[in-house]
């Protein structure tokens, strides 16, 4: 009975929309379906990333847990129908590229230019024609800064002193 319960929850999951966060506030949102691997994920990563010759990690929180059985799939490791996965570079703390890697961007140049616009990644084997084409969107998370700086101070109508 568990079991038909269990598929029948996997069966109406259709899509996993996974953020990527990067330390310099960027978010980075695909999707993809819940059947496929985890390796996906950091395939696209290294295609978008400025720097995928240094070695990097993903991990999701709370708490601090690292990713690192790509061969899972999306459902079965809790990512759908959606999850926020940090980003890191894997470099010791005291390291000239450690610095290097965390001043500049870390997401291509080309990739910065499309902040806020949707994309189809192409598919590159068309025999898979039940495959949902992820969307991948860049956008810089600055809402929190935005919001505080409209608040403005004065006492609630309901208030009588």
């Amino acid at each position: 009975m568990r079991e038909a319960e269990a598929a029948a929850r996997k069966a109406r999951v259709t899509k996993a929309v996974i953020r990527f966060r990067f330390p310099d506030n960027y978010i980075l949102e695909a999707k993809f379906q819940p059947s496929e691997k985890i390796q996906e994920l950091v395939d696209l990563l290294k295609k978008v990333l400025a720097r995928p010759d240094l070695p990097f990690y993903l991990y999701t929180t709370p708490p601090k847990e690292q990713i690192k059985d790509f061969s899972k799939d999306f459902y079965s490791a809790g990512f759908a129908p959606g999850a926020i996965i940090y980003f890191s570079y894997d470099l010791p703390k005291d390291s000239v590229l450690s610095k290097v890697a965390s001043a500049g961007p870390y997401l291509r140049e080309d990739v910065l230019s499309l902040n806020g616009l949707d994309f189809a990644r192409e598919v590159i084997n068309p025999i898979h024609s039940d495959r949902e084409i992820p969307i991948v969107e860049a956008s810089r998370d600055v809402s929190e800064p935005a919001q505080s700086a409209k608040k403005k101070q004065s006492k609630p109508k309901w208030l009588k002193l």
